[in-house]
């Protein structure tokens, strides 16, 4: 017959090994990249104070030298500049307010106030970087021929004054406006609407599979 002795200390390293890949895997889509995460450039009456760009991007990081530049879809100009400072707090949400004057605004959960307001479509908001890399672009509206597109695959809607436009639940990143953006007709500045934890995708199940098949569980001895 055969007898299992558990060898604790090579099992308990290899069940930490695949604990720790979990974490990997289920590392929200926000602390993966900076990301623009929700959007309302149109408010109902006056845009004054009203206005807010949101950013999900991992606890910790510092967005000095990042800019938002809103891109004309009539001639493709950079038609306004709004320059970040901060840090991302611990939801991983970072609310760039507009400011109605003084330092105040009417966008709750702000984190940074400074004057913008971005038009409305068809136009384009850029996110870039310190280095002036582009690190994640939205376009919406309706663009027609000629008109310019600076967003990501094809543009997101163009909302009614008051909605916003927000990336849906684990904050998905396909590269296509149309696809990873969704119309909340009730705004969520500095919360994600419906956030829910990243699924494990079939290929990383079969990756756990066969780390778990190497796991050495048990050495079989042979009785008498």
């Amino acid at each position: 017959m055969y007898r299992v002795s558990l060898s604790g200390r090579r099992v308990r390293a290899a069940a930490a090994t695949v604990l720790s890949l979990l974490g990997l895997l289920f590392i929200p889509a926000a602390q993966a990249a900076l990301l623009l995460s929700e959007v309302l450039y149109d408010a109902v009456g006056s845009d004054n104070g009203a206005v807010f760009v949101e950013l999900a991007g991992a606890p910790g990081t510092v967005l000095d030298g990042f800019r938002l530049e809103g891109i004309n879809g009539a001639d493709g100009r950079v038609y306004l500049t709004v320059p970040l400072a901060g840090t991302i707090p611990a939801s991983g949400l970072f609310v760039v307010a507009d400011d109605a004057g003084g330092g105040t605004t009417a966008v709750a959960s702000a984190d940074l106030v400074v004057n913008f307001d971005f038009q409305n479509g068809p136009d384009s908001i850029v996110l870039r970087d310190p280095a002036d890399r582009i690190v994640d672009a939205l376009g919406y509206g309706t663009f027609p021929a000629g008109s310019f597109f600076a967003g990501e695959g094809r543009p997101a809607p163009d909302p009614a004054a008051g909605a916003s436009l927000a990336r849906g639940p684990g904050l998905p990143d396909s590269n296509d406006n149309l696809r990873d953006f969704a119309v909340l007709d009730v705004p969520t500045p500095g919360a994600a609407p419906g956030a829910a934890p990243v699924p494990l995708p079939a290929a990383a199940v079969l990756l756990l599979s066969g780390i778990l098949g190497l796991v050495p569980v048990a050495r079989r001895r042979r009785g008498t």
